[in-house]
């Protein structure tokens, strides 16, 4: 029996699975005949009405919204949402300050009950630093009505809240591969094989991945009052595996036509969501312009208690940055004497000798930041890219078969630095247009009418100059950006546009000086191994790399000595490492066990040879506060 099946099983009771067998034996709900056994761990298939990859705000607001629509309809569809990490909120991380507007539609009745939103912002400053100061700077934020969270916690409270309505969600489970019908058209997805070596061979605990598809017929409801179509697929695959026997007659059922949907909630630079974008061309159908990234590093610390000011927020720009480079960092006052502070770096830089990881090292010994931390201690760290493209760089969501949704398409509001209440507003609507296609026969692209529609559009819009604007360098970026925000109110006339995509911004080594970064003092900086312990990732080491060279030559031959291999500074977990070989030549060396899942690798190599895919499922950092 396979893993997910067992995982089934385990949240079933007997008397359930007792009762669906007894209306099985009666043949109301389906015949069988004996077959011989085979030892051979086949690949499962399980059919539900919508599926969804990824457990973040995104997926989750999603299948919640589709649920509620059940419910408000008397309607019975299935939902499943697949998450690559070991538990819901295990890969979720994000220096967040949270905008409830999306929630309280979701669910209006939050602030009576027990979530992990208590810490409302008490005061907020922006600053610009230079090396030994810290200037004030008007706050453009407007954080009255927020909340400082972590974003893992949020989506653990949202998890037990769609299970509640039914949601099937099944942490573990990574999602490899898009399928197809006939048609070209989306119908689910297949989760990761479990048990292959580096060599490619499978090990005595091999188990195929599970295929996760729409239903190609929907049963009536008044088969479906008592229980729902995922459930008896489940038990037709327990009859499989325990009394050698297979379904060969389904009875008639009245039929509402062959629809399936698949949201892809998978993030920024979602390795499905790219493909997908790729095959329907869903950049060009949308707003044409690339998406452009950053990369932010976290962590957690407890500090003094008479230092901790619950809800303060402090974000700032400049220092240690150069004027080139966008950028800046975050600290938020949290609950329990803990605070999240982070720093982010926009992944259009130029120098390749830059490290983003010792930036943020260097950052946390400025005058103004120091004093807070010390005596303190880190509790947890990580890192992830995030989308900074914002309006110019939406692509049109929908594809046959389904939709992207959340930072997968990229709706972060880069002046506010806010991306979950767009991530979690895009998954409801989302989910209303699921809702239409299989309850209605409408069409998914819908969704896309909705998004222009919606609250989303108007910020994003408003919000569009920002990021653009800081391409012209720190000071030229401040003067835009202020006039955009207080002079034009984000109405101007022209809408600015993106430079080149991030990995061909590197400029080759010859041009820059090596940077050359303190030492960590092992009291407000780390080296990377120390960081990346208290992240807890952890990989199955004798797996198929899942971090693939295009050309396998190209990092000696191009990296490093034209960039001077700056995959060995970018990525914040020192996955890339060159090192000599028994002739002296150095030689590319991939840790991929100690992968953040960031995405930095397969965004800013310079000549895209990079690829992320995703490995053996429950994999990775394993967040619980971020």
């Amino acid at each position: 029996m396979s893993i997910m099946l067992r995982h089934i099983l385990k949240r079933n009771s007997n008397s359930y699975i007792g009762r669906l067998a007894s209306a099985s034996a009666s043949g109301r709900l389906f015949s069988w005949r004996s077959r011989t056994f085979c030892s051979e761990p086949q690949r499962e298939s399980i059919q539900y009405d919508v599926v969804i990859v990824g457990a973040g705000p995104a997926g989750l607001s999603a299948a919640i919204r589709f649920k509620q629509l059940c419910r408000e309809n008397d309607t019975d569809l299935s939902v499943c949402v697949v998450e690559k990490g070991a538990e819901v909120g295990a890969h979720i991380i994000s220096g967040n300050v949270f905008e409830p507007r999306a929630l309280d539609e979701l669910i209006p009745q939050w602030r009576q009950e027990e979530s992990p939103i208590t810490v409302p912002v008490s005061s907020d400053k922006f600053l610009l630093l230079t090396k030994n100061h810290a200037f004030s700077l008007p706050c453009p934020f407007n954080n009255r009505g927020n909340y400082v969270i972590s974003l893992s916690q949020l989506v653990r409270w949202m998890g037990v809240k769609a299970e509640e309505l039914g949601v099937e969600i099944y942490p573990g489970f990574a999602a490899s591969e898009i399928l197809y019908d006939s048609n070209d058209t989306v119908v689910g997805i297949r989760t990761n094989d479990m048990g292959i070596s580096k060599d490619g061979s499978k090990k005595e605990n091999f188990q195929p991945g599970i295929e996760l598809k729409g239903k190609s017929l929907a049963l009536s409801r008044s088969l479906l009052h008592a229980h729902t179509v995922s459930h008896r697929i489940m038990l037709m695959h327990m009859l499989i595996c325990t009394a050698n026997i297979y379904v060969v007659k389904v009875p008639a059922l009245s039929m509402r036509g062959s629809w399936r949907v698949t949201l892809l909630a998978e993030g920024c630079r979602g390795s499905l969501s790219e493909k997908i974008m790729d095959k329907y061309n869903l950049r060009e159908k949308g707003h044409a312009q690339h998406q452009t990234y950053a990369l932010g590093i976290k962590e957690v610390w407890e500090i003094d208690e008479r230092k901790h000011k619950p809800g303060a927020v402090i974000h700032t720009l400049g220092w240690p940055l150069d004027q080139k480079t966008y950028g800046g960092s975050f600290l938020y006052h949290m609950k329990d004497r803990q605070i999240s502070i982070g720093f982010v770096v926009a992944l259009n830089y130029q120098n390749p000798f830059l490290s983003p990881y010792e930036e943020f090292q260097k950052f946390k010994h400025h005058p103004a930041i120091k004093p807070l931390l010390e005596g303190g201690t880190v509790l947890q760290y990580g890192a992830r890219t995030l989308n900074e493209g914002g309006f110019q760089s939406i692509p049109y969501p929908a594809f046959p078969g389904g939709a992207v949704i959340g930072c997968s398409a990229g709706f972060l509001n880069v002046p506010k630095i806010k991306g979950t209440h767009t991530a979690m507003k895009s998954g409801m609507l989302a989910a209303e247009a699921s809702f239409g296609v299989l309850h209605k026969g409408s069409s998914m692209e819908k969704y896309w009418d909705a998004l222009r529609n919606s609250w989303i559009w108007e910020e994003l819009y408003r919000a569009r100059n920002f990021r653009p604007a800081f391409e012209y360098g720190l000071i030229p970026g401040l003067a835009i950006s202020a006039l955009e925000h207080y002079i034009m109110k984000g109405r101007a006339a022209l809408t600015l546009k993106h430079g080149k995509p991030d990995n061909e911004t590197t400029n080759v080594a010859e041009f820059h000086c090596p940077i050359k970064y303190p030492k960590p003092d092992g009291v407000l900086s780390f080296d990377i191994p120390t960081s990346l312990h208290r992240s807890n990732t952890n990989h199955e080491h004798d797996q198929p790399a899942h971090l693939r060279l295009k050309d396998p030559k190209k990092p000696e031959l191009v990296n490093l000595p034209v960039y001077a291999g700056p995959e060995s500074r970018y990525c914040p977990a020192r996955v890339y490492e060159y090192n000599p070989d028994e002739t002296g030549q150095l030689k590319l060396q991939i840790n991929a066990q100690n992968c953040l899942h960031c995405k930095a690798c397969d965004i800013k190599d310079p000549k895209q040879n990079i690829e992320w895919t995703a490995p053996e499922g429950g994999g990775g950092p394993g967040y619980s506060i971020m």
